[in-house]
């Protein structure tokens, strides 16, 4: 199961994540990272740029908000940093129905090339791996 994509667009799944409450409604927000491939950089960005309109909804029905993805070069390798807030009761099962969507899915089988895991995480057939939160304010 691809849980750990989610948070790349996700993307994926598995982060560290802090929680506050704003207007009545908890609020977790989630970070990581994966890699990029050098030669699928283009790719990646034209995917995002043209964001599938099944998935963008699939993200929100799964209560996912305020979800980027950055991207970084360091010593000559790429790194994607995803953030995204979870604003529902329960996150593994969001997690799971996102998992099961055809359109998902799809996506998946298009952006997971695009991505090189961090060696822990490829070693559990994962994507994106989890950050902790050291700060955050509003």
């Amino acid at each position: 199961m691809k849980l750990s994509i989610i948070i790349a667009l996700l993307s994926g799944l598995l982060l560290s994540s802090c929680q506050t409450t704003t207007k009545n409604q908890q609020v977790k927000r989630f970070g990581s990272i994966t890699g990029l491939k050098a030669d699928k950089l283009a790719r990646y960005k034209e995917l995002h740029a043209n964001a599938w309109p099944e998935v963008l909804k699939k993200i929100k029905d799964c209560h996912i908000q305020n979800y980027s993805i950055y991207l970084q070069k360091v010593k000559n390798e790429y790194y994607l940093f995803s953030y995204f807030e979870y604003t529902g009761k329960d996150f593994d099962g969001d997690m799971k129905k996102m998992a099961a969507d055809p359109n998902t899915q799809r996506w998946w089988k298009e952006t997971d090339p695009c991505q090189q895991p961090l060696p822990e995480t490829a070693a559990k057939k994962e994507i994106w791996t989890n950050m902790e939160e050291v700060f955050h304010t509003n």
